[in-house]
């Protein structure tokens, strides 16, 4: 059981471009063994500038995994187990805005989840549970984001909602269409369920949205090529990297992580009686809600 006085550890899911962390002082892939299933791959483990580290290829490396098929709830466990106490996702998305032009980044505020074929949950028969998701990120990892940021030349947007989508394909016109009308800004495939369960296992979880084109709504988008997008892709990832160089300089100084509300959204959230409870739920949560559980 992880204990709120823990010393931060930061862990980083990367998305499509950002397969690895550069500058890692010992770096480590390390396997971790999950109740939930197999992570997307080994996770990376280190030191940056003083800074504990995870990092976890969301796709694997080689990008090897689709959306659908991502594990998410054993790379949600799998970080916990390491000890890793706020995550930051970098994700590759494409932009529902005129003014949100590739190459620019967006700290995501809400989601609209649109997927269907994932577990959402750690929870279920025999240890039922339900945790607010009103505000669906960490405001705390938030702020420091938009602090790291404006320490580079990053063009970065603070706030902004996430339209997730199943995939593998990419959304029809009239579906892109419904979403700007919907007041979405950026759309991807991968940050549901994932922050669902990061809120779940109580930790911090912030999104950084990396715009990579505009998505089918825009005229000019039957122009743009494959080439012009990967290059924009390679070009977010190095951004990426660098603004968890930022990020890790930010967390040391903060002294509200420990009472962060993050920490506490199982607080109030089980719901099935303990005498009812399930042993090997119990267990398979062990490390995810064992705050709660005292397991």
């Amino acid at each position: 059981m992880q204990s709120l006085n823990q010393p931060q550890r930061l862990g980083i899911i990367g998305g499509s471009g950002i397969y690895d962390i550069d500058g890692l002082e010992n770096p480590v892939w390390v396997k971790v063994e999950s109740p939930f299933g197999e992570p997307s791959d080994e996770i990376l483990t280190g030191v940056l500038s003083g800074q504990h580290m995870a990092f976890l290829p969301r796709h694997g490396r080689g990008h090897t995994i689709p959306p659908s098929e991502v594990n998410y709830r054993a790379n949600i466990d799998a970080l916990k187990r390491l000890g890793v106490t706020d995550i930051v996702s970098l994700s590759a998305v494409g932009s529902l805005r005129e003014d949100l032009a590739p190459g620019t980044f967006v700290i995501v505020d809400q989601f609209i989840d649109r997927t269907f074929a994932r577990e959402k949950s750690f929870f279920g028969r025999g240890l039922v549970a339900h945790v607010s998701m009103a505000h669906p990120v960490c405001s705390r990892l938030g702020d420091h984001l938009a602090k790291s940021a404006s320490a580079t030349s990053l063009e970065i947007v603070r706030g902004g909602t996430y339209l997730v989508m199943e995939g593998p394909q990419f959304s029809s016109q009239a579906e892109s269409q419904l979403y700007r009308q919907w007041g979405c800004d950026v759309i991807g495939m991968t940050n549901m369920p994932e922050a669902k369960l990061a809120r779940e296992a109580e930790l911090c979880y912030a999104s950084v949205a990396m715009v990579t084109d505009f998505d089918c709504w825009h005229p000019e988008h039957d122009h743009v090529n494959v080439d012009q997008v990967i290059k924009v892709l390679l070009g977010n990832a190095g951004k990426g990297r660098e603004l968890v160089k930022q990020l890790v300089h930010q967390l040391p100084s903060d002294t509200t992580a420990q009472t962060c509300s993050c920490k506490h959204a199982l607080e109030h959230a089980l719901i099935t009686s303990p005498q009812a409870r399930d042993p090997a739920m119990i267990k398979k949560l062990s490390v995810v809600a064992g705050r709660v559980l005292g397991s």
